[in-house]
């Protein structure tokens, strides 16, 4: 049986936090971050909350990449005073870390006769998608592990473009080459559908067109907007159709040497679609012809499943340049004696990753090896034909 879970409630357009008013509660926990103190996106929030007599408990020290003293130390503060609502206001780092949170305080006292919170989602970032997704990344000492549970899901997400257009260019490369990644991989998933492919189409059309314009000019709130919503629409698309290898070899990239999530995705991308398309072989995988499809959608030669995915990955390399992202792993500071002696952990936690069985094509040790080592070096994958 194949099934497609539609939540949660979606409010999107600009200065659509508003929408924060119609949430009825008494007691909120606002989950965040320092940056978003910072620049009064917290402010807004809360000014929000208060005017409706919501009593308020801020956690706002979430860290990138949070790790289970994170999720613990957010456990300890809902159980002291316990919210009817919670608020997760950043980028995935603090999505994942509310959902962990209220995931895990739900399995640790079951017996506490508790109502599961309404949880609402604002990301600050076009990124993740993590507002409309059941996955968590929650890091443990060098490894990323990936929960994966309906409940994880928010109750509401609020997509306000306002709130990203002041986000970095740099940043605004990497989550949205993470957006990318996120539709390309839902789309040759072995759990894809009719309804992830139509929204990941859409997804990378938006990408091409409107990421670009977004790094150049952060405050065009239409580019931002397209862009935030295909973050949403691409998490919308990986939730219900997994993944695949780029994010499990990201993931571990990640965890050992902190690459940022979006980057290291956008680092791996085209190699892995090659391997997916069998680019060395026939190129007549399934996902050879998916890949070609989008870029007739892009309007890129492809007359055949070669030459399609040929412009698909020439695409791809375009962007990252246009974006002035690095063009190999070697290019992020990592050392390359200590990437060769990590290498096999990596390869090792890639195998382990929950996004490795919904990749079109089953990997070995060798295949993730080969793969790290050519995104090493950011070569541009041989073409034939």
């Amino acid at each position: 049986m194949s099934e497609f879970l539609l939540k949660p409630r979606i409010c999107f357009g600009q200065d659509v936090l508003s929408a924060l008013r119609d949430v009825s509660a008494h007691q909120a926990l606002l989950v965040t971050d320092q940056a978003m103190v910072k620049f009064g996106l917290a402010a807004r929030v809360t000014e929000i909350l208060g005017e409706r007599g919501i009593a308020l408990q801020i956690w706002d020290d979430v860290v990138a990449d949070p790790d289970i003293a994170t999720v613990v130390r957010g456990m300890k503060l809902m159980d002291s005073r316990y919210p009817d609502l919670v608020v997760a206001l950043g980028g995935g780092s603090v999505i994942d870390a509310a959902k962990a949170v209220i995931f895990a305080l739900a399995q640790t006292r079951p017996d506490a006769g508790r109502l599961r919170p309404c949880f609402v989602a604002i990301p600050t970032t076009s990124g993740t998608g993590s507002e409309v997704t059941s996955f968590s990344v929650v890091k443990a000492h060098a490894e990323k592990l990936v929960l994966v549970d309906p409940s994880l899901l928010p109750d509401i997400a609020i997509l306000d473009p306002t709130l990203v257009a002041s986000v970095p260019p740099s940043i605004t490369a990497d989550t949205g080459m993470d957006v990318l990644c996120h539709a390309l991989e839902a789309y040759v998933s072995r759990a894809a559908s009719d309804f992830t492919d139509a929204l990941a189409e859409k997804v990378v059309q938006q990408v091409f067109r409107y990421l670009p314009t977004c790094w150049r000019n952060g405050q065009d709130l239409q580019a931002r907007e397209k862009m935030h919503n295909a973050s949403c629409m691409a998490g919308m698309a990986f939730t219900n159709a997994s993944l695949g290898i780029t994010h499990s070899l990201a993931h571990a990239l990640g965890g050992v040497f902190r690459v940022p999530h979006g980057r290291a995705n956008a680092l791996l991308m085209a190699q892995v679609v090659a391997w997916n398309a069998d680019y060395q072989g026939q190129c007549d995988t399934e996902a050879a012809h998916k890949y070609a499809h989008l870029a007739r959608l892009l309007s890129l030669p492809a007359s055949t499943a070669r030459e399609g995915v040929t412009s698909l990955l020439v695409a791809i390399e375009a962007l990252k340049d246009e974006m002035t992202l690095p063009a190999g792993i070697h290019g992020t500071g990592v050392d390359g004696e200590a990437f060769e002696h990590r290498l096999a952990e990596m390869v090792g936690q890639a195998l382990r990753d929950s996004c490795t069985p919904t990749n079109p094509r089953t990997p070995d040790a060798q295949a993730l090896t080969e793969l790290y080592r050519q995104a090493w070096s950011g070569s541009a994958v041989q073409r034939h034909g």
